[in-house]
């Protein structure tokens, strides 16, 4: 049994004994609604239909885990998304690569780095993490790893992925586009029922990327970090300055300190400004919950944007941020 469930029935218990004590006439009553939490899920960018998904399975009972991996599926599963699972932008190569990430309430976690052929990155993520001993799994071993696990090949380049990639190569260039090329890579975090927080991130990286690039998404401490007892935080944006600042621990550090979600941003977001000169070149943005249910923002562009559902409503706000 959880301690927080153990902690839960033995307030209850005493709760009901009072009635039959004769201190019960100096106690105050103890109800059941004392040790419930509100649910809630944020996600970077602008995606409902993902936080939508997460946060009405948090609202019927569901695990924060199987919330957050079911919420970033629904990213992955969207061709019109092209940093995201099937339809994401191929490496110069003309090869799409994915990487995920998700992480357990208790703290184990699970990754895959240049993964091919198929779409839920993040579940092959998750039956890593469940199914061997391992965190990180990548390339020709995690796609085996996914065959084993009974996942069927795909085939992730679409016809208009294939397009643009053509397009591209007449020219070469690359230049990342503050908020557009990056802008689709979905960061999750939720808290249920029980007060649990997991989290998940997911994407096929930058477009046009060099052939085995890796950036922070699956990258337990940069992409994605959580402490069950503080809260958590996950990253979008330039994936090379989150990965240096290892800004997702940071936040979680921070707030385990005293900050609150939006400070312990603001923060990270200040520590990569000054470790790269060329900050304006980027974008970099970071979304934090803590176990109050706070929600916190904060990037180095004006543009990005998080999604928070809660108490049934779904909504997109703008962040704050510093340049």
């Amino acid at each position: 049994m959880k301690r927080r469930k153990f902690i839960r029935n033995a307030v209850l218990g005493s709760a009901g004994l009072t009635a039959y004590s004769p201190l019960s006439l100096f106690a105050t009553p103890i109800k059941a609604s004392v040790m419930k939490f509100n649910p809630v899920t944020i996600a970077t960018w602008n995606f409902p239909n993902a936080s939508k998904k997460a946060g009405e399975m948090l609202a019927a009972g569901a695990t924060a885990l199987d919330a957050v991996e079911q919420g970033v599926m629904v990213e992955e599963a969207d061709i019109r998304n092209t940093t995201v699972g099937k339809g994401g932008a191929p490496d110069r190569e003309g090869n799409v690569t994915l990487d995920a990430c998700i992480m357990t309430p208790e703290g184990d976690a699970g990754a895959v780095v240049y993964l091919k052929n198929n779409t839920h990155a993040v579940s092959v993520a998750r039956k890593v993490m469940e199914e061997t001993p391992h965190v990180i799994l990548a390339g020709e071993g995690a796609d085996q790893f996914a065959r084993s696990q009974g996942f069927e090949k795909e085939e992730l380049l679409t016809e208009a992925s294939k397009a643009a990639y053509k397009k591209w190569l007449k020219k070469k260039e690359y230049k990342p586009i503050i908020n557009i090329e990056n802008h689709d890579t979905i960061g999750m975090l939720c808290m249920d029922q029980e007060g649990d927080i997991a989290g998940a991130c997911t994407s096929s990286g930058l477009s046009y990327k060099m052939n085995g690039r890796v950036g922070d998404s699956p990258i337990i401490g940069s992409g994605l970090f959580l402490d069950n007892e503080v809260g958590g935080a996950v990253a979008t944006g330039m994936g090379e300055a989150i990965l240096k600042s290892v800004g997702s621990f940071l936040i979680v550090e921070l707030m385990r300190q005293g900050r609150t979600p939006q400070k312990a941003c603001e923060e990270a977001i200040m520590r990569i400004v000054k470790q790269n000169p060329n900050y304006k070149d980027f974008q970099a943005a970071f979304i934090a919950l803590n176990k109050e249910g706070e929600v916190g923002s904060y990037c180095i562009q004006q543009g990005f944007s998080y999604m928070k559902y809660r108490d049934g409503k779904n909504e997109n706000f703008k962040s704050a941020y510093y340049f």
